[in-house]
């Protein structure tokens, strides 16, 4: 006989991770969270990956019915379609946090209760900060350290954004900014995105908060980033402070 705390509970948390080819860490990835002292659901927006990181999920959804899901595509189409197609599956289902982060570890699972809480005591997202108290990067070349960390300060000159960390992905939104920021006119799909998604929230008068992490380089598996990646964030954030000036960003 179902209690009634079980007939009215509704979980409120969905982390999204897209994947690729993480065939080594998704199984720990997947454990981990679940071994969190609160009830978080997870889907994986799995791009194809031929190294058979799909078929693990598959397997563990076994064990985790009813909080592990897959959505599958047809090939790598971007990091930022995968979290677009992640985001409208999680509205559609009325979770009220969601939660994008990395397969591989380099953000720690354990940090997603104290991004939860910020957006619980009053942010309406709330950003896993590598830059927020000094640089918090382990195992990162210094060329890729110097690489991510001028990259926030030019799109900070750029766009007049007050971030440390406007390249992180790591984040929680509430789902009324993800209702609210028309999705389908959010147009970059590598780590530009990632500056886009809060440029455009902030323009909706959402409030964001930076969270200190420490953002440890993957052990293993294959890094995404490219240079065509890197390319699209630096032109594009010129494009999208153009762009800003003749579009119109009702609040939240």
């Amino acid at each position: 006989m179902p209690t009634l705390i079980n007939i009215f509970y509704v979980p409120d948390s969905i982390i999204i991770i897209p994947t690729y080819n993480e065939k080594e860490n998704i199984e720990r990835m997947i454990r981990k969270v679940f071994s969190l002292p609160h009830d978080f659901h997870l889907v994986i927006i799995d791009d194809g990956s031929p190294d058979g990181t799909q078929i693990i999920v598959k397997q563990l959804m076994q064990e985790y019915p009813d909080r592990l899901f897959i959505e599958e595509r047809a090939g790598k189409q971007g990091l930022g379609t995968a979290y677009i197609h992640g985001f409208k599956w999680a509205i559609a289902r009325n979770y009220d946090f969601i939660f994008e982060m990395d397969a591989d570890f380099s953000h720690n699972p354990d940090d997603l209760l104290k991004l939860r809480q910020a957006c619980i005591d009053g942010a309406d997202a709330s950003i896993g900060s590598r830059y927020i108290n000094g640089v918090n990067v382990v195992n990162w070349p210094m060329s890729r350290v110097l690489m991510s960390y001028f990259a926030s300060a030019y799109v900070r000159f750029i766009t007049g954004l007050e971030l440390r960390d406007a390249t992180a992905g790591f984040m929680c939104y509430k789902r009324k900014v993800l209702e609210t920021i028309q999705l389908e006119k959010v147009k970059f799909v590598g780590y530009a995105f990632q500056i886009e998604m809060k440029y455009t929230t902030i323009k909706h008068g959402f409030k964001l908060k930076e969270i200190p992490i420490i953002f440890i380089n993957r052990t293993l598996g294959t890094s995404k980033m490219s240079t065509s990646i890197f390319r699209e964030a630096f032109f594009g954030v010129i494009q999208m402070r153009i762009n800003s000036i003749f579009r119109k960003y009702p609040e939240g």
